[in-house]
């Protein structure tokens, strides 16, 4: 319980601080501040597999979502077919790389990156399909650096922070 509440305390400083010093240098990582801090935080905070695994999928997943948009924009219909095929296309290709890996890439993080770019970029890429080279690329950079911050600010707190208090729980208990 301690190691969330510090690590969610250290969240909100580092997003803060994100969005201030964008502002101040006019980066333009506000928009994503919090949807790539938490999403990285998660990616941090879940207890499965490595945190090299967890990036990997997220990673995979988010070039998935990447690549659906620019098939959307480039080869598919605006029309809800069209839509459906991107959208099922970059679910399989999630759960292709999950099983190809063995599943050492757990299948929630890619999904992870694909929420996340998508979550990102849909009212953009709504906005100017034609434009997806250039709007694109922005999204990713602007929510890959909030990513890499949160999960930064997610990984400061160590585990045996819960792991202390669990042993003087069991302690109070006996």
């Amino acid at each position: 319980m301690r190691r969330s509440l510090v690590t969610g305390v250290v969240l909100a400083v580092a997003a803060g601080v994100v969005v201030l010093v964008s502002s101040a240098l006019d980066l333009g990582l506000e928009s994503a501040a919090l949807l790539g801090g938490a999403l990285g935080a998660v990616v941090a905070l879940v207890p499965d597999r490595s945190p090299g695994a967890r990036l990997g999928g997220f990673a995979v997943g988010f070039v998935a979502a990447w690549v659906g948009y620019l098939l959307r924009a480039g080869m598919l219909p605006d029309s809800a077919g069209g839509r459906s095929a991107a959208v099922m296309g970059v679910v399989l290709v999630c759960v292709v790389a999950t099983a190809v890996s063995g599943g050492r890439l757990p299948l929630w993080s890619l999904l992870l990156g694909t929420a996340a770019f998508a979550g990102g970029y849909e009212f953009t890429f709504d906005a100017a399909p034609p434009e997806v080279m250039s709007t694109s690329v922005a999204t990713a950079t602007t929510l890959l650096l909030d990513l890499a911050i949160g999960f930064f600010a997610g990984s400061l707190v160590p585990e045996s922070v819960d792991e202390a208090d669990t042993r003087t729980e069991m302690a109070e208990v006996a």
